[in-house]
């Protein structure tokens, strides 16, 4: 079903969004380490949802 793919995707660009703001705040403190930590999940986190944004947009235009 690709509603269920489309909410993962959603789910994983909710986790880097996260992971975004983690990293922004981690930096604003003055900690360059955590920060670099956060934005390299966020990165993971990103590329994970654009390949499941991918794959949900395929099988919705297959169900057409």
């Amino acid at each position: 079903m690709a509603t269920a793919e489309h909410k993962k995707a959603a789910e994983l660009h909710q986790d880097a969004a996260k992971s975004h703001l983690a990293a922004a705040d981690s930096h604003a403190k003055g900690d360059a380490a955590k920060g670099t930590e956060h934005a390299k999940a966020a990165q993971q986190h990103s590329q994970s949802a654009a390949r499941q944004s991918d794959q949900a947009t395929a099988k919705s235009q297959q169900q057409k």
